[in-house]
């Protein structure tokens, strides 16, 4: 089951990172078809925010078709987002770890380095259209 964390400091809300975690998690095949998530008590008592920030999430991957809520009975992944592109490419998840590592090194701290990944992830796709 996906334990759910928060970055207040992100600048992305909490109810976003919630639905971001979950579609991560889809994506790198660590939850699949069937899996349950936590309940909103539980979110909300480990996190501390909100029911409504938690239900918000919910109802926005309901809304995308990746969860399906049962009351009485639970919140269960209903689509999966996983694709073999994740689990085919082992040396590029290691060459990333280790770039990682070597910005960690330069001291840069998270923030900087979604900046300086999402620059580059920019840089390229400009480049691509040329």
């Amino acid at each position: 089951m996906i334990e759910f964390f928060l970055d207040r400091r992100s600048g992305t809300s909490p109810y976003m990172q919630l639905v971001n975690q979950v579609r991560q998690a889809l994506l790198l095949d660590r939850m699949r078809v069937g899996d349950q998530l936590p309940t909103i008590k539980t979110v909300v008592g480990h996190l501390a925010i909100n029911p409504n920030t938690v239900q918000k999430a919910y109802r926005e991957l309901e809304r995308q078709g990746l969860i399906e809520s049962t009351p009485g009975v639970g919140t269960f992944v209903k689509q999966s987002l996983a694709g073999p592109a994740v689990s085919v490419h082992p040396e590029l998840r290691q060459s990333l770890a280790e770039w990682l590592e070597r910005a960690r090194d330069a001291n840069l701290d998270d923030e900087t380095i979604v900046a300086l990944f999402e620059s580059a992830m920019q840089a390229t796709v400009a480049e691509e259209r040329v």
